[in-house]
C-alpha cells in the first residue's frame, strides 16, 4: 500500500511530542549569529544514529554513540563555533554539557545526544553552554519560529537554514517527520553528513528505526559531495516519539515501507539542500547514471564525477568538457567500458547529448553554454552495460571556496 507524501511546515517541531529552541551563548563573537540548539522531547523516543567514518572523530561523537547504545533518546543539544575535536578534555566538557542539560531538564543524562560543530583543535569554551542552558530549555517551543531558531543556531558557513517537514497518512494515523541540517563545506560523508536532526511522532522499535535511518542515509546524505573531505563532527541522528498512535513497526512490513520511503524523500531535501549551499556554490549539479551492472558500482561512478574537481570548475565555468567526466567514471574503481558510455547535460534550458559511444558528437557551444549556466545541472550518464543506477549531488567550484576556507579561522 503507498501514501501520498506531502510537504508540511515546522520543521523539527512539526512531529508530535518534540520542542526546539535556539539562541547566542557566546561561543560566537558575533552576538547575532546564534550558537547553541535544543531539540527536545516530552518523553524518552526511539532513537538511532549513524556517524562520520573518519578515525579522528570529536568528542560529542563518541559519547552520543555510548548514550544511544540502548536505542533511547530524549534530547538534542548542539553548538556551533567550535567542534570540540583534537581537545585533551573535549569529552570531559561533552559530558559536562550533557550533565548540565540533564539535572535542567530533569532526565536522564544517558538520554542525550550531543554534538558540535565548527574549529576544530581548538578547546571548547564550555562555560558559555552550561550557562546558556537554562535559558535555552526556557525558550522551547513547538512553533515553526522554534524550529528555525533551531535551524540557524547549528549553521557554521551555511548561508541558508536547512529546515522541511513531511507527512502521510497509512492506516488512518497521520505520520510527520521533521528535520533540520546544517552542511556547507568539509562534506565527503561516508555515513552521514554533516549535522542532521530529525524527529518522528512514528510507533517504531529502535532496531527497525536504525535499519530505515541507514538504508536512507545511504541512498541519500552518502551520495553528496562539496569537496571531497569527511568531517571529524558527521552525524545524523532520529528520534521517534510514538504518538502519531499507528500500530507499532516492528518488521519490514507495508508500514515500515511506507515510513521510509517518507523518511528517504526527507532526507532528499535535506542532503539536496547541503550540495545547493556548497561553500561559494553558484550551481547544484546532480550527476545520475543508469544502465550499470549493479547498484554498488552505479553510486562509485556517480559520486566520482561530483567529486572531480576538474568536473566541478567545468560547471562552474559553464564549460561543456565532456572528457572530465569521462576521466572520472575511469577512476571510479567500477570496471566500465569507455567505448560504451552516453553523456548528455540537462537543465532548464534543455538537454544536449555531447558524448555517443564514448566519442564527442557535434553540439552547439552556446547552446551547451545556456544549459550550463543554469543554476540546477543533471549530468546524464548511461553505461549501458546493466539495469542498474545511482544518483549523487555536489556543485561547482568556484573562487569563493577558496576565499571561505582560507580565512575560516578569522
Amino acid at each position: 500500500m503507498n501514501a501520498e507524501i506531502s510537504t508540511v511546515a515546522s520543521g523539527i517541531t512539526a512531529p508530535a511530542g518534540f520542542r526546539a529552541s535556539g539562541m547566542h551563548c557566546g561561543l560566537r563573537k558575533n552576538k547575532s549569529k546564534s550558537d547553541l540548539a535544543l531539540i527536545y522531547a516530552d518523553s524518552p523516543c526511539s532513537a538511532a544514529a549513524v556517524y562520520t567514518t573518519n578515525q579522528v572523530f570529536a568528542a560529542p561523537v563518541g559519547i552520543t554513540r555510548d548514550h544511544l547504545s540502548d536505542g533511547r533518546a530524549q534530547a538534542i543539544i548542539c553548538n556551533s563555533g567550535n567542534a570540540n575535536t583534537c581537545n585533551s578534555d573535549g569529552y570531559e566538557k561533552a559530558n559536562a554539557v550533557c550533565r548540565a542539560l540533564a539535572v535542567e531538564a530533569g532526565i536522564d543524562e544517558a538520554d542525550i545526544i550531543v554534538a558540535s560543530t565548527g574549529v576544530i583543535g581548538v578547546p571548547l569554551p564550555v562555560a558559555p553552554i552550561l550557562n546558556g542552558i537554562p535559558e535555552l530549555f526556557a525558550r522551547l517551543g513547538d512553533t515553526e519560529e522554534a524550529s528555525e531558531a533551531a535551524a540557524v543556531a547549528i549553521m557554521t558557513t551555511d548561508t541558508k537554514k536547512k529546515e522541511y517537514a513531511v507527512s502521510y497518512n497509512y492506516e488512518g494515523k497521520t505520520i510527520k517527520i521533521g528535520g533540520i541540517c546544517k552542511g556547507s563545506g568539509m562534506i565527503e560523508p561516508n555515513m552521514a553528513t554533516m549535522l542532521g536532526f530529525i524527529t518522528t511522532d512514528i510507533d517504531i522499535t529502535p532496531q527497525m528505526l536504525d535499519r530505515a535511518l541507514r538504508s536512507v542515509v545511504d541512498d541519500t546524505f552518502n551520495m553528496v559531495s562539496v569537496d571531497g573531505d569527511t568531517s571529524t563532527n558527521d552525524m545524523v541522528a532520529v528520534m521517534a516519539s510514538g504518538l502519531a498512535g499507528n500500530r507499532r513497526i516492528e518488521d519490514e512490513d507495508g508500514a515500515y515501507r511506507v515510513f521510509r520511503a517518507a523518511l528517504e524523500t526527507l532526507c532528499l531535501q535535506m542532503c539536496k539542500s547541503i550540495a545547493a549551499d556548497g561553500e561559494g556554490a553558484t550551481k547544484l549539479v546532480e550527476c545520475r547514471v543508469k544502465g550499470y551492472r549493479d547498484i554498488g558500482g552505479a553510486k562509485k561512478l556517480a559520486k566520482s564525477v561530483i567529486r572531480s574537481p576538474l568536473v566541478k570548475t567545468a560547471m562552474f565555468g559553464a564549460d561543456a568538457n565532456w572528457g572530465r567526466i569521462l576521466c572520472a567514471l575511469g577512476y571510479a574503481g567500477a570496471a566500465i567500458d569507455p567505448d560504451m558510455i552516453d553523456v548528455t547535460f540537462r537543465s532548464k534550458a534543455g538537454e544536449l547529448p555531447v558524448c555517443r559511444d564514448g566519442r564527442g558528437v557535434p553540439f552547439d557551444e552556446d547552446k551547451a553554454k545556456e544549459i550550463l549556466s543554469k543554476n540546477y545541472i543533471y549530468l546524464e550518464v548511461d553505461m549501458k552495460c546493466g539495469n542498474c543506477g545511482a544518483v549523487a549531488w555536489g556543485c561547482d567550484l568556484s573562487y569563493e571556496y577558496v576565499r571561505i576556507n582560507g580565512d575560516y579561522r578569522s
